[in-house]
């Protein structure tokens, strides 16, 4: 694997900042020889040196179009006869950075979970004019490496994962600024409850199993509860300044700024032993 990055900041911590995961890694069994993978990732001084010759490329500059447009014409230049090109992006479609590109069906999102390397899942959106032999390269090349991928048929902003998630976000926010929970009850409900089951199933097998006879079942029994309360939420209003400033105090109580990324690495930790425990009990 080979990485490169405009600043040189960046480039001198890549092999110190992929060693301390290896280690953590190697710590929860979830791999053995951490020092002949990292042998196996050199870093590069220009974005040609690591784009010769690839079968895939993975680009991943902060989510702005402007950029993602800039670096990509640089990418496309550059780009073997038959080189695909994912972009790491959380929400904004191919079509919004790619349709100027002179091989831009060879271009789309890939977009992982943070932190990836502990996430699986990675979501694999084309653009319209995206060539379905490259999406069945970015879709192999996920596998290879040991992602989950998911095909996202049809360009739709924010993709699978971050509508999912906005719609529990929308929800948690309105709790909040109403005054049912405090954040960390709010948190605490999926922690110690919704997201127990999410580790392992989806929502919709989730329910599949709450009812004796299955999805149907259950959604003719609650689908009416679910309906009036989607009904209730029928206006949404953006996250106001006094409601950030709120939940930003409830967590900086919880956890000091300075602590953050100390509680970082603690996630990632917690995670490689989730990881490990679900590879024990793949069935």
């Amino acid at each position: 694997m080979r990485v490169f990055d405009a600043s040189q900041a960046a480039r001198d911590r890549v092999l110190d900042d992929v060693a301390g995961r290896l280690a953590d890694l190697k710590g929860v069994g979830l791999i053995d020889d951490a020092d002949a993978i990292l042998s196996r990732v050199e870093v590069c001084d220009d974005m040609a040196a690591v784009i010769e010759g690839a079968k895939y490329v993975q680009e991943s500059v902060p989510e702005r179009v402007p950029l993602k447009q800039e670096v990509s014409r640089q990418i496309s230049e550059l780009l073997g006869p038959e080189t695909v090109v994912g972009s790491s992006t959380s929400g904004i479609p191919a079509s919004a950075f790619t349709e100027d590109l002179q091989n831009r069906d060879r271009f789309l999102v890939a977009h992982p979970v943070n932190p990836p390397y502990l996430v699986p899942v990675v979501e694999v959106a084309p653009a319209p004019w995206t060539d379905p032999a490259s999406v069945e390269t970015a879709m192999t090349v996920m596998r290879d490496v040991g992602q989950s991928p998911i095909l996202v048929r049809r360009e739709i902003e924010g993709f699978i994962l971050n509508r999912l998630q906005g719609v529990l976000l929308r929800e948690a926010w309105a709790l909040l600024e109403e005054g049912y929970a405090s954040a960390d009850d709010i948190d605490k409900t999926v922690r110690e409850g919704l997201g127990l089951r999410w580790s392992f199933i989806g929502p919709f097998e989730t329910i599949d199993l709450n009812a004796p006879g299955g999805v149907r079942e259950y959604a003719e029994v609650l689908g009416p509860l679910y309906h009036s309360i989607d009904a209730s939420r029928s206006d949404p209003e953006p996250w106001s300044e006094a409601l950030i400033a709120k939940a930003e105090a409830e967590m900086r109580a919880k956890i000091p700024a300075e602590g953050l990324e100390e509680r970082r690495n603690w996630r990632d930790r917690r995670l490689m032993a989730l990881a490990a425990h679900k590879k024990s009990q793949e069935r």
